[in-house]
């Protein structure tokens, strides 16, 4: 069975259900999935569906100098098995003249020291940040090809050094990202400064299609407009609140939830108060993935009017867009980033303008008004989503992309045979 280690920064994580289908799919079709985890979770809330997930999780020493008698023997391990490569990575990793670049390199040494004692066929990082330098110098300690996803904020966020960004696309055997945008913009970081190496590929973020679906029998609360996402800035959910207060003045009778936690709810639920619309519009907090689904068939329109944050954030590829339409929803955002990928405008979904509150409540207005376009659309965009992000057929590509061309490295486990995890019985 191939195996294919996983390194992540957090893991599981409320808001990365992505990841979780991701590794259930690969699981289903045969891969064997190892997860190294940088962080501990530390929101306390998971979603059902982890517990199908086969995958022991090895968690790296989060503050590997406190965590000494785990780290060093480790490293010492991996030292003695290539002392060039040990050498080389520890070099790379003081030229970059930061307590991160630091601690990078000891986490990298203690998931390299495990990989010996139980080993891969390749190494794969969600994230472009510490997850996929982590797994970079972990593929150049043991000569493991590495590879990982980038998304959003991890390419888009002003404090992304872009030099940093290239060094690790140009080790990856290759770069996977979410949207024909992303790669556009990735493609073109490598090309500002020409270097070998630099492989990236758009693969959609796929989804459950028998999870995510219509289902007729239930019935759908009149007029309620549904948003879903992390309280955050990039969301745009400010917007959807100031445009359901255009809805009220207008006199349409509607109500809004809006799922999700995150920094802003105290300023978004004053903003509701201030339009006077608390009463129509519920911030109703986070939600595991049963309840979503279950608000998904309950409402009559979903909403997510995605913004460009100040610092640069943005969304890549809302998977909640993609689940909603999957859900018989119609749906209305706006043209930031790979958002247009997914909805083509006035046939799978309705486009507005980011940060335009008042072509938002047209939007919406039209759809409370006509039923009949609220069904052409929902329609069309099922289809638009078992066509392109049916989670089985875009994770067959990347397992083929994983498998492809690689080889396991020798067995270690002879040689590397005392445990450095105490309970680690799971890897």
């Amino acid at each position: 069975m191939t195996a294919i280690a996983y390194v992540l920064k957090m893991y599981p994580r409320f808001s990365e259900t992505f990841i979780v289908n991701e590794i259930l799919e690969l699981e289903r079709q045969g891969v064997g999935v190892r997860i190294y985890s940088l962080y501990r979770p530390d929101d306390g809330r998971f979603h059902a569906s982890l517990a199908r997930v086969k995958a022991p999780v090895v968690y790296v020493p989060q503050y590997p100098l406190i965590e000494r008698a785990k780290v060093f023997p480790a490293h010492r391990a991996v030292f003695q098995a290539d002392r060039s490569a040990y050498l080389r990575v520890l070099y790379f990793s003081l030229r970059r003249g930061h307590r991160y670049a630091i601690r990078r390199f000891l986490q990298a040494g203690v998931i390299a020291e495990h990989v010996m004692r139980h080993p891969v066929d390749a190494l794969h990082a969600h994230f472009a940040s510490s997850a996929a330098r982590a797994a970079m110098l972990v593929g150049q300690l043991l000569d493991v090809p590495y590879s990982f996803t980038a998304h959003a904020k991890d390419i888009f966020h002003q404090q992304v050094d872009p030099d940093s960004l290239r060094s690790k696309m140009r080790a990856a055997r290759f770069v996977v990202t979410v949207s024909d945008f992303n790669r556009a913009h990735l493609q073109n970081l490598l090309a500002a400064r020409p270097g070998r190496g630099g492989d990236v590929r758009r693969l959609y973020n796929g989804i459950d299609l028998s999870i995510f679906s219509p289902a007729p029998s239930a019935a759908r609360e009149p007029d309620l407009i549904l948003g879903v996402g992390r309280l955050v800035e990039k969301k745009g959910f400010d917007d959807l609140i100031r445009a359901c207060a255009l809805l009220s003045e207008r006199g349409m009778v509607f109500g809004c939830e809006i799922v999700g936690s995150g920094e802003l709810r105290p300023s978004l639920e004053n903003l509701a108060a201030e339009l006077k619309v608390q009463d129509r519009v519920k911030l109703v907090g986070p939600k595991p993935q049963e309840e979503v689904i279950g608000a998904y068939r309950r409402a009559t329109i979903f909403a997510l009017p995605c913004v460009i944050g100040r610092d640069g954030n943005r969304d890549g590829l809302p998977t909640v867009l993609l689940e909603a339409m999957a859900s018989g929803l119609p749906v209305v955002s706006t043209d930031v980033t790979g958002v247009p990928e997914i909805i083509d405008a006035d046939k799978t979904g309705l486009i507005v303008p980011p940060g335009d509150p008042t072509a938002l409540a047209d939007a919406l207005a039209r759809l409370l008004a006509e039923p009949a376009l609220r069904e052409r659309l929902s329609a069309a965009a099922r289809l638009k989503v078992e066509r392109d992000f049916d989670i089985r057929g875009n994770v067959r590509v990347l397992r083929g992309w994983l498998v492809d061309g690689i080889s396991p490295i020798a067995d270690g486990r002879s040689l590397f045979s005392t445990p450095i995890f105490r309970g680690d019985s799971q890897a």
